[in-house]
């Protein structure tokens, strides 16, 4: 077991309470002082600095929400001032203004140790070739394991993404031990792979760090297959830092949490209320470690659970259980509650593979859906009764993992749109 930081990722529960509680008062008192927002969200609440003395105060704090964030755009959140802002990142906008995150050099340096763990807990060494295929940009992916893996004292390789045949020239020329972007992207590589009659056991490629969009373990096994590697899951956000908030370890049981510089919790989604180990509910960070941007009960949309109990690897840290979807990207199918990545969990139990499409509708005042699912080699038909065989038994699987029905069209290899970034699930046509 390869350990970064083995005093703080194999520390006692008192020992990283203490640490918190340190930095939780710190963060409070940043914010206050220098936030306008938090000093008058802080004020409504009856909460000062002095009403934290314990890690265990968090839950007197109030929440911060993504639209605070847009509604003090583009700097309104920053607790320093711009001169000791050495680096911008900002999320893309999709739905609104761009969340705008700043870092200070320490900021940077403790996001650097964050991804320099991940690294490590993958197996990574300062004698590997790290190849990052994220985006480099105004998106965190790229720069975040480029800087993790210098603070390892690995060989960063900014490849960035897109010019699959040439990533997959590199892979090979440069001998990379460890690739790092989004999981669906990872599959296009290993599908270029196979078309460039390349055979990936003969690469020195023994890992992946894989995160920005929502996988399921099916997708995993399909990379693992594909690229002849172990996958291994990196979670992360804009908003708290970029990837490394937490990650996988080798017995990948859930991902163990940066927890000495971003706190988690998880809460009822309703009402706010903290939950036990093993629930699920809503993701909240807290970033006690952080100056630029010391964000306060954030509540990231992410449904997770988390667990305190040492895991296997010896690390100590907490755990939070791989997101199973979100609370505010959900379709709501005919009143049901339906997340893309319980299609994908079904899609992939049946060998289907993760290359699939959600197109949602509404005709004549009732919500359709329609799965469309490429055909893969575990499918192959030269038959239309077997290929409509095929279409009703994916349905019937899905109606039964989903309690909502949807149709089900296999499409030939190739035909969905492949993705260098974040892939693009879901279509929603509906207009509300």
């Amino acid at each position: 077991m390869t350990v970064f930081t083995p005093e703080i990722e194999c520390a006692k529960r008192e020992e990283l309470e203490k640490i918190q509680t340190a930095r939780l008062k710190t963060a409070v008192k940043r914010a206050y002082e220098n936030i306008p927002f938090y000093k008058k969200k802080f004020d409504e609440a009856g909460i000062n600095p002095d009403s934290v003395n314990s890690i265990h105060d968090i839950t007197k704090l109030p929440f911060t929400e993504k639209q605070d964030l847009r509604d003090n755009y583009p700097f309104g959140l920053f607790a320093v001032p711009m001169r000791d802002v050495i680096r911008i990142h900002a999320s893309s906008g999709t739905t609104g203004k761009p969340t705008v995150v700043g870092y200070t050099k320490y900021d940077i340096d403790i996001w650097a140790e964050s991804t320099a763990r991940a690294i490590a807990a993958a197996g990574g060494t300062r004698d590997d070739i790290i190849h990052i295929s994220y985006g480099y940009g105004l998106f965190t992916g790229g720069l975040g394991l480029h800087y993790g893996a210098e603070r390892l004292g690995a060989v960063a390789l900014p490849v960035s993404s897109g010019n699959t045949a040439r990533q997959v020239q590199l892979l090979r020329d440069f001998g990379s031990n460890i690739i790092c972007c989004t999981p669906s992207y990872a599959m296009y590589i290993g599908e270029t792979m196979k078309e460039m009659g390349i055979d990936p056991y003969s690469l020195p490629l023994r890992a992946g760090i894989f995160g920005a969009e929502p996988w399921t373990e099916g997708m995993r096994a399909e990379i693992e297959n594909l690229l002849g590697i172990k996958a291994y899951d990196i979670y992360g956000l804009s908003e708290i830092t970029g990837p490394g908030v937490s990650y996988d370890c080798c017995c990948q049981k859930h991902l163990h949490v940066n927890e000495d510089y971003f706190y988690p919790e998880v809460v009822d989604v309703e009402t706010g209320k903290p939950l036990p180990d093993g629930e699920y509910g809503e993701l909240v960070f807290t970033c006690i470690g952080k100056e630029a941007l010391p964000l306060i009960r954030y509540r990231t949309h992410d449904i997770s659970a988390l667990f305190h109990e040492q895991c296997e690897c010896g690390r100590t840290t907490v755990r939070m259980a791989k997101p199973r979807g979100r609370s505010d990207d959900m379709l709501i199918i005919r009143g049901v509650n339906v997340f893309p990545s319980q299609v994908e969990y079904t899609l992939t139990q049946l060998g289907c593979g993760a290359n699939y499409l959600i197109i949602v509708d509404r005709k004549n005042n009732l919500d359709i859906m329609e799965v469309k699912v490429e055909i893969n080699e575990n499918m192959a038909s030269d038959t239309v009764r077997d290929i409509e065989r095929a279409e009703k038994r994916i349905e019937a699987a899905l109606q039964s993992a989903l309690n909502v029905s949807a149709k089900v069209t296999l499409v030939e290899p190739k035909t969905l749109p492949r993705s260098e970034g974040k892939a693009k699930r879901v279509i929603d046509n509906r207009k509300f």
